[in-house]
């Protein structure tokens, strides 16, 4: 994890989130070190109704929390081609194959780009709380488009010491939707 010397103003982090649970722990463990802006890009989850029902779960998480640094909230138009367009040829493959790592990869690009080009400081992704995502993917992909973007990345696993535990503690406490799929289409499929 990066440390920054407390004597410095925050440096602000742009955090990809999938859903408010997730972002959860992600955001108490980060908070007392950065200024967090949320970034809700998620163009593979499915369909719209999730889509907006996460979305708008955020709003019960900030409200309901006071945080050592400032954290506020990015969304974006929900756009599920650029999701179809990407995944295409690997639609059909299990959870934990390519599709999910051409999805982490068009999220995380997303991500870094936009904290590049809007002047953050480093970018990450709450991802890897979850126990069904590969960390060391995820944070692969993330040094990657860091030295691309020329921008830093925030490796973490972010599932270790019960922060996934914690993670769902935090979703009882503030009473967030809790969904029981990663959110693509393939997902929802592989769900039931």
């Amino acid at each position: 994890m990066v440390l920054y010397n407390k004597m410095q103003k925050s440096p602000e982090l742009l955090l990809h989130c999938c859903c408010a649970p997730c972002a959860s722990h992600v955001v108490e463990k980060l908070s007392p070190a950065f200024n967090i802006t949320i970034f809700f890009y998620n163009p593979n989850i499915f369909p719209c109704e999730e889509y907006l029902k996460r979305e708008s779960e955020f709003s019960k998480l900030l409200v309901s929390t006071d945080y050592p640094n400032r954290v506020n909230m990015w969304q974006v138009e929900y756009n599920p081609d650029a999701f179809e367009q990407a995944i295409a040829r690997h639609k059909n493959e299990p959870e934990g194959g390519k599709r999910c790592e051409i999805c982490f990869r068009l999220r995380l690009e997303k991500t870094a780009v936009l904290a590049k080009s809007d002047g953050f400081d480093i970018f990450a992704t709450s991802l890897s709380v979850s126990p069904h995502k590969n960390a060391a993917l995820l944070n692969s992909i993330g040094q990657e488009l860091a030295e691309t973007h020329k921008i830093e990345y925030l490796s973490a696993d972010f599932k270790k010491q019960d922060g996934y535990r914690r993670s769902v503690e935090l979703s009882k406490k503030y009473n967030l939707y809790r969904q029981n799929f990663c959110g693509c289409s393939g997902s929802v499929i592989n769900s039931r």
